[in-house]
């Protein structure tokens, strides 16, 4: 030993010890439960103490380290002994079920034959008898160990062997590994003690070897939930950790093959060399990005490394971002098959809704054909889907249909030779649609946990799609409230044109052989016409308007208003200011002003009095229309003027004010009022100015509606 260079050893040995630690710190953090798991605990910690007093020894050449290491080996394999004693000797944990009876006869012989062997181990290491300073015979010196790496192994086997077949599963990973290490001791110590020498290239390679049962380990702690370790083993890491050691080993074979054409090929070898790697090379891409090759790796990992087929957190972030990052509309259709599908690797599906008060129709498709079929609310698979609200496996149903009591599977969807799922979409008790998934591109095993991860996933789904159509149908009504809105606006404008063509016929009859009044009976005419005209626009185009804001005269149109209404009672006065200009619709600047007009003109009675006044302050052009009519109480100002549909008038409509209001608002001016009971009313407008300088057109930008401000006039 004093001629060999222990360099390798050494780090071998570091590195196992790094693993036992790191793995032992992480059940340590987990937390330990019961005694199966705390002997593991205990196992991996003696394992670290001896592979880093191994590396320890190694590097410093202090006796101790090694005297250390024998203890810590000694009581490993006591450790791991235990283990597999206390596999034994547990009983089965289901209802009724007993241990053998030969078992419980032979594990006290088994006990003290490990305990005799970890004390002469002991003994032997704190004579430092692998520092062949013992005076022994070297079979003798080797014995031991070769003792105990037998015992284990049986002990190991008997374990495996008498473990419940339905808890194999867990134990499997763990059985495997004790018997690869205490294997690979029993090969080496066999040949010590044949040959009286220990082969320093095996002994080399035992820590490493030894380490390689972490995994193991990990894997069987996973599947135990007993145990009480939280063992976190990454699915995404586990899977392209496989996935770069199936390419590695693929490699392997890629450049062993090589060799070999190049060695045989003669002349022709390297050519026949690259051409082989090449298309190697790119059968391992094609294999790479193979969809179907990834879904049976990824079947294949979960059903021999994890204890459950899905990882529920990983899976159901995935679900709720793939609802989530869609476009609106199809986009969230479209991402509900999405979602579904992935869950089992399925490559496409299609989604039927429910129509209100009607059939499930067709509403998305991804990466299948289109079909037009539709299904009956109350027909067999709607109802069954219903009633059950089960995930239907429609390869169970055709060769078990009796465990789908009630369904029945229409001819359409039979025709779909790829369907293989129906996952019900219910949100609530009430089943909004379902989805039909083609068949994964890998094998699926359907148990519990695939039938209730999908029914859950559905209803995720479900909720989407029901806050979708709620949202349509929120938008649908609110664009027929605005239309009603509109159109009540425009019956109480078609009131007003039909008063004022009523008021000219009227007029007609006593003054139809004067030329001025038949000149501008045809202007009142052209203009109702017009206006007319505007209002068909405006139910055309909704709430928008129909052109943009221009600056508008306002001393012109008072002024035409004023004359239009004169003779429907007192005379208006008017005290106008030419130059105060606003940007607005002149037709609806129109309307609101000679709404406030006409208003005051039916409140006056021929003696009183009715003004219009307007006039420039500051930035605002400000528009006053009084009148010494009944007035309106405080009460009626505050909580009802500007309300749709409140009126003092019998024939009222209550819209005007309401319109009025809302339009100001809209060009960013404020509409006030002053009244008072039996003394009269003012309305005065305040609208954002423009001054002479500024023409040509003008945007209106909409402004937040500002209340309409109310003062009672002490």
């Amino acid at each position: 030993m004093n001629t060999w260079t222990p360099t390798l050893a050494t780090w071998g040995y570091g590195l196992a010890a790094a693993a036992f630690a790191a793995f032992a710190a992480q059940l340590a953090l987990a937390g330990r439960g019961n005694l199966r798991g705390r002997i593991v605990f205990a196992a991996i910690v003696l394992s670290a103490g001896w592979a880093s007093s191994v590396a320890a020894f190694l590097a410093t050449r202090i006796i101790g380290f090694w005297v250390a290491a024998g203890l810590f080996d000694a009581l490993r394999l006591g450790a791991w002994l235990a283990f597999a004693v206390s596999t034994i000797r547990l009983p089965d944990l289901r209802p009724g079920a007993r241990p053998a009876p030969e078992l419980r006869s032979a594990a006290p012989a088994w006990i003290a034959l490990g305990a005799f062997i970890v004390v002469d181990a002991l003994v032997q290491s704190a004579g430092g008898y692998a520092s062949q300073r013992l005076d022994l015979p070297g079979r003798i010196q080797f014995a031991l160990p070769l003792a105990g790496a037998i015992l284990a192994l049986v002990l190991v086997e008997q374990a495996y062997r008498n473990i419940p077949a339905h808890a194999r599963w867990g134990m499997k990973p763990l059985c495997l590994g004790l018997a690869g290490v205490f294997a690979f001791d029993l090969y080496l110590y066999a040949e010590a003690f044949l040959f009286s020498r220990m082969d320093l290239d095996a002994w080399t390679a035992r820590g490493p070897v030894h380490a390689m049962l972490v995994p193991f380990v990990a894997v069987s702690a996973a599947r135990n939930r007993e145990w009480s370790f939280e063992i976190a083993v990454s699915r995404r890491v586990v899977f392209h950790s496989a996935a770069l050691l199936g390419a590695g080993l693929y490699l392997l074979l890629v450049a062993a093959a090589g060799y070999f054409l190049r060695f045989f090929g003669g002349s022709w070898g390297r050519a026949i060399e690259i051409t082989f790697v090449f298309a190697a090379l790119l059968g391992l891409a094609s294999l790479v990005l193979s969809g179907s090759l990834r879904s049976k790796l990824r079947v294949f990992l979960t059903k021999n490394f994890f204890s459950y087929r899905y990882d529920y957190r990983e899976e159901w972030l995935r679900i709720t971002r793939t609802l989530s990052s869609h476009e609106a509309g199809g986009g969230l259709r479209e991402a509900a098959i999405k979602a579904l599908a992935d869950l089992l690797e399925s490559p496409g599906g299609s989604l039927w809704l429910r129509k209100a008060d009607g059939p499930f129709v067709p509403a998305a498709r991804w990466n299948v054909p289109e079909t037009r079929e539709s299904e009956a609310a109350e027909g067999g698979l709607a109802g069954f889907l219903a009633a059950s609200q089960w995930v239907v496996d429609l390869d169970e149903w055709r060769n078990d249909p009796e465990k789908y009591e009630g369904l029945v599977v229409p001819g359409w969807l039979m025709g779909m030779k790829e369907a293989r799922f129906i996952v019900p979409l219910t949100a609530g008790e009430a089943l909004i649609g379902f989805v039909v998934l083609s068949r994964p591109r890998a094998r699926v095993d359907v148990n519990w946990e695939v039938n209730d991860l999908l029914k859950t996933a559905g209803r995720q789904a479900a909720s989407y799609l029901a806050q979708m159509q709620a949202v349509e149908a929120l938008l649908e009504a609110k664009k027929f409230d605005a239309f009603n809105r509109m159109s009540a606006f425009v019956v109480h404008d078609l009131k007003n044109l039909v008063a004022q063509l009523s008021l000219l016929l009227k007029n007609a009859q006593k003054h139809h052989d004067n030329p001025e009044f038949r000149k501008d009976m045809l202007e009142t005419i052209d203009h109702v016409v017009e206006r007319m005209k505007n209002l068909l626009l405006q139910l055309r185009a909704g709430t928008t308007p129909v052109d943009s804001a221009r600056p508008v005269d306002l001393a012109g149109l008072i002024g035409r208003i004023a004359r239009s209404k004169g003779a429907e009672g007192p005379a208006i006065e008017l005290d106008l200011d030419p130059a105060a200009r606003a940007a607005g619709h002149e037709d609806r600047l129109e309307r609101v002003i000679g709404h406030l007009v006409q208003n005051a003109l039916d409140a006056t009675g021929r003696s009183g009095r009715v003004w219009v006044r307007l006039w420039r302050e500051g930035d605002a052009a400000k528009l006053e229309v009084g009148d010494t009519g009944p007035g309106m109480s405080e009460e009626f100002v505050r909580n009802r003027l500007f309300k749709p549909f409140q009126s003092t008038k019998a024939a009222g409509m209550g819209i005007g004010a309401y319109e009025s209001a809302q339009y100001i608002a809209e060009l960013g001016g404020t509409i006030a009022v002053e009244s008072q009971p039996n003394v009269g009313t003012r309305m005065r407008i305040v609208l954002p100015l423009i001054r002479e300088q500024e023409t040509g057109d003008r945007s209106l930008r909409p402004a937040s509606p500002p209340a309409p401000s109310t003062e009672a006039a002490a």
